[in-house]
């Protein structure tokens, strides 16, 4: 199969798709591999490393598209790109379709296939490709947080962890997933006040029982959020539900709830968010402020810390996309439930319920392209 791997062109999005490690083993398995030129630059591989491991540079986005039976992204394709994807390309990324309709109405036009990495399932209902960039950005809200309480950032100039007879910081985690666990490890390492709701009480016995004891947990839901939101300092949204958009759990009438210079940081952003007043930010300019409350909003959090990020995140892709190169897309599918659950737009169909159900269109089962 020819590979093609592009350069990432969202904004401050560092990471790349591919090591050398991966091309080698990739090139060694009878594949041809194309990169955009400084594809890896940003995550501290340069081009000659690839070189070295067999891969063949190409000098335009362009012409890695148009060469490229599947290409391997980070991110999804944005608007500059939607018009390089082919019909029956294989395109093996992060989507979030159900956050973005323009994104899933483009990749519909395309005809391409279109696997997303955050809808990769396994049998147990964890998330193998979500996971690596879900402890990273998990880990990176406590840091961003953390900083955005400092007053010149427009924070209530509270130290997270505190100082002997001053009260540590209060942090709030919306969700005991993947994410909300590694905020809460952080949180708690840094000696904050630390709270996590869930709504399974069986999750939240479990990090009862894990978590230290400057960690509590609470039920979530409407009342519960309200009652504790006026003694919080820092909300960390961590809620997802996969291929779905993410429930609003803090509204835009709780802002009034809290105090000004409490940071939200929504980590759930690219899947729609789950503060209600967060909306898609940049690494450029990270926060904005409402009601004087401070919104950290970056929507790819994990872009920022690309090295750690991107051998984290490869270490995961990689035997996906070695098994999609060797077999085809279709093969792959019916070989492994877990690749056939990644399948989100065939041919101009959507073929992942979560999201025709986010924009009203019609679901076909991807059994019509793989069979039962």
């Amino acid at each position: 199969m020819i590979i093609g791997v592009p350069k990432e062109i969202k904004n401050n999005e560092n990471r790349v798709a591919l090591t050398p490690a991966g091309c080698a083993e990739l090139v060694k398995a009878g594949h041809t591999v194309y990169l955009q030129q400084t594809a890896g630059e940003g995550s501290g591989f340069m081009d000659d490393e690839y070189t070295a491991a067999g891969g063949q540079l190409l000098p335009t986005i362009e012409a890695v598209y148009d060469t490229a039976e599947m290409i391997m992204k980070v991110k999804e394709p944005i608007e500059e790109e939607y018009s390089l994807v082919k019909k029956d390309q294989l395109v093996f990324t992060y989507f979030h379709f159900a956050s973005s309709e323009p994104l899933t109405n483009a990749m519909v036009k395309s005809g391409a296939v279109c696997l997303a990495y955050e809808t990769v399932e396994k049998a147990d209902r964890s998330l193998p490709l979500l996971i690596p960039m879900s402890e990273v950005a998990g880990r990176m809200s406590i840091q961003q947080g953390a900083k955005y309480l400092e007053k010149p950032l427009r924070g209530r100039g509270i130290l997270l962890g505190g100082v002997p007879g001053v009260r540590p910081a209060k942090v709030l985690i919306l969700g005991g997933g993947v994410v909300g666990t590694q905020a809460a490890k952080m949180a708690a390492g840094l000696g904050a006040d630390v709270t996590i709701m869930d709504v399974n009480l069986q999750r939240l016995r479990y990090l009862a029982d894990i978590m230290p004891a400057n960690v509590n947990t609470y039920m979530s839901n409407e009342y519960n959020i309200r009652d504790i939101l006026p003694s919080i300092d820092l909300v960390v949204g961590a809620v997802l539900i996969p291929g779905a958009k993410a429930p609003h759990l803090v509204t835009r009438d709780m802002l009034p709830l809290m105090r000004p210079g409490t940071v939200l940081v929504d980590v759930a952003v690219d899947q729609g968010g789950c503060i209600e007043t967060c909306e898609p930010t940049t690494h450029a300019n990270p926060t904005y402020i409402i009601d004087e409350i401070v919104h950290y909003c970056v929507a790819n959090m994990p872009g920022a810390v690309p090295y750690t990020s991107t051998l984290a995140l490869t270490n995961a892709t990689f035997p996906y996309a070695l098994q999609l190169a060797n077999r085809g897309w279709a093969e792959a599918a019916r070989r492994n439930d877990e690749i056939k659950k990644g399948l989100n737009v065939i041919n101009g169909d959507i073929v992942y319920e979560g999201v025709a159900d986010a924009f009203g269109r019609k679901f076909v089962p991807v059994e019509k392209y793989i069979g039962d």
